[in-house]
C-alpha cells in the first residue's frame, strides 16, 4: 500500500491511502463524529485534487473512521465559537485551498458507516454511489438549528422521489439505510463495517474492469448532460464519443475481447 498521507493532506484530519489503483480518503475526527471542520475541508480538497491528477488512480472511496459516522456533518461547536467571537455563517473567509468531489473527473465512492448528517449526507451526495451498513442513518438536520442546508436542498429531490426528499428537508428527521436503500439513495447496503469495505472494493474493481476515459466521459456524460434538455445532453454525448472513438483504448478494448483477454488500459 502506497501511503501519500500527510505530505498531500498537510493534516492529520484526514487519512489518504492508494492501494491497487484505488485512492482511499478517510475523514480522521471520530472524536468529533468525523465533523467537516476547515482543517478537514482543506485536507479533503487536497486529498481529492491529487487522486484526481493521479494516472494511476482509477477509483476513489470516501469513509469515515471510528465506525460511529461517516460525518455528522458542520462543525456546530466551531460554528458556535465563531458567533460568540462576533460572525455569522455568511461573513466566514473561504478557505484558501478548494476543490470538491463536483470537480473530481473520477468515481467516487461513499462507503458509509453510521450517522450521514447535514454536510456528511451532502458530501455523499455529491460523490456518485454510495454504500452503507445496516447501522447507518441519513439526514438533513439543519432546519432544527435554524439553518438551511447546502447542496442537499438541491441535489436530494433529484436523486430520491420528491415526498422523501421534502420530508428529509422540513422534518430534520432521520432516514434508516434500509429505507435509502429502497429508494435509490444508497445502491448497496451490508451487515457490518468489515463487509462494507469489501463491497467497497469489489465495486472498485467493477470500475476499475473499464476503460478509464470511457468511465470519465460517462461521469461527465450523465453529470452535465441531466441539467440540459435531451436534444442538448445527445449533442454534447455525440462530442465525447468522438473523442473516446479515437483512443487507443478503444482498439485495446476490442481486440483484447476478441482474443478473449482482460485489456490493458493504457488512458490514452
Amino acid at each position: 500500500m502506497t501511503t501519500a498521507g500527510f505530505e498531500i493532506t498537510q493534516s492529520e484530519t484526514i487519512l489518504y491511502e492508494k492501494k491497487d489503483r484505488i485512492a482511499w480518503i478517510t475523514l480522521n475526527r471520530p472524536e468529533r463524529m468525523n465533523a467537516l471542520g476547515r482543517e478537514l475541508g482543506v485536507a479533503r480538497a487536497r486529498a481529492l485534487k491529487d487522486a484526481s491528477e493521479d494516472d494511476d488512480i482509477l477509483v476513489i472511496i470516501v469513509t469515515g473512521a471510528g465506525g460511529r459516522s461517516f460525518s455528522a456533518g458542520a462543525d456546530l461547536k466551531q460554528g458556535a465559537d465563531a458567533y460568540y467571537a462576533g460572525s455569522r455563517p455568511d461573513l466566514e473567509e473561504r478557505a484558501e485551498f478548494r476543490f470538491d468531489e463536483t470537480e473530481c473527473p473520477k468515481p467516487i465512492i461513499a462507503a458509509i458507516d453510521g450517522y450521514a448528517l447535514g454536510g456528511g449526507l451532502e458530501l455523499s451526495l455529491r460523490c456518485d454511489i454510495r454504500i452503507a451498513t445496516e447501522a447507518s442513518t441519513f439526514g438533513l438536520p439543519e432546519v432544527r438549528r435554524g439553518r438551511t442546508s447546502g447542496t442537499g436542498v438541491v441535489m436530494l429531490s433529484r436523486m430520491i422521489p420528491l415526498g422523501e426528499a421534502k420530508w428529509m428537508q422540513f422534518t430534520g428527521s432521520h432516514m434508516s439505510a434500509q429505507r435509502a436503500y429502497d429508494i435509490g439513495l444508497i445502491q448497496s447496503i451490508t451487515p457490518d463495517r468489515e463487509a462494507l469495505f469489501v463491497e467497497a472494493e469489489k465495486m472498485a474493481g467493477e470500475i476499475k474492469l473499464g476503460a478509464p476515459l470511457s468511465i470519465e466521459a460517462c461521469k461527465r456524460i450523465i453529470d452535465i448532460g441531466r441539467n440540459m434538455p435531451p436534444e442538448y445532453a445527445n449533442a454534447f454525448r455525440d462530442i465525447e464519443r468522438k473523442i473516446i472513438d479515437k483512443t487507443e483504448d478503444i482498439k485495446e478494448g476490442v481486440t483484447a475481447f476478441a482474443e478473449k483477454r482482460l485489456p490493458q488500459w493504457k488512458r490514452r
